[in-house]
């Protein structure tokens, strides 16, 4: 089954057998945002074209705040688009951004998820969050038998929602983030990708 026609988080939740639950558990990791970017971002708002399609929201509002906290850890991910995640004939897809770790291979090598992120197609996140889930789900059973937590994201570009997969237990966060509070936003993507930071860590030092 192929991960968009998850259509609800409900339907998610019933066909994959995940308990669902809502908690505060975003905090705030200061990231500095440069000028360079706000004047980027307002002149693209400003401008641009934005909103018209699902590419264009990824490539000009999701993708460019991904891709500036991703500099700061891409010597251990990397940050796909739109590559194949599948674990078997039930959960498979593409998610629009993916982050995993930096295989030692190297870059062109896809290794383990961490973080799933999804456009909110049409604006309607509950149909997000119905494809997040399954994403998340599919990449926690590509980490086997490692108790890992899977992090997710749905956007409408604007406005971001965060949530957590811990096996078979999902917390979606209640509160929501603008992008027209770059500072904050920013901070939120910031402490998801450290806490990906930290998983890793902790595998690595296991494995060593």
């Amino acid at each position: 089954m192929a991960f968009r026609d998850f259509k609800s988080i409900g339907q998610t939740v019933k066909d994959l057998q995940i308990i669902y639950a809502e908690a505060n558990f975003v905090l705030e990791s200061v990231f500095p945002v440069s000028d360079y970017f706000r004047q980027d971002l307002e002149y693209v708002m400003r401008e641009g074209v934005v909103n018209n399609s699902e590419f264009a929201i990824c490539e000009n509002l999701i993708y460019p705040v991904l891709k500036e906290v991703w500099k700061s850890y891409g010597g251990k991910f990397t940050l796909w688009s739109h590559q194949l995640l599948t674990c078997d004939e039930s959960l498979s897809g593409f998610p629009e951004y993916i982050l995993a770790r930096r295989s030692p291979l190297g870059k062109v090598v896809f290794d383990q998820p961490y973080l799933l992120i999804v456009e909110a197609k049409q604006d309607n996140f509950d149909w997000g969050w119905g494809q997040c889930l399954a994403e998340m789900a599919a990449a926690d059973r590509l980490h086997g038998e490692s108790a890992v937590t899977i992090f997710g994201v749905v956007s409408n570009g604007i406005t971001w929602e965060f949530g957590k997969l811990e096996r078979r237990n999902f917390t979606h966060h209640p509160a929501t983030y603008s992008i027209f509070e770059l500072d904050r936003l920013f901070a939120v993507v910031n402490y998801i990708f450290l806490q990906c930071e930290i998983q890793l860590a902790g595998y690595l030092g296991m494995v060593a």
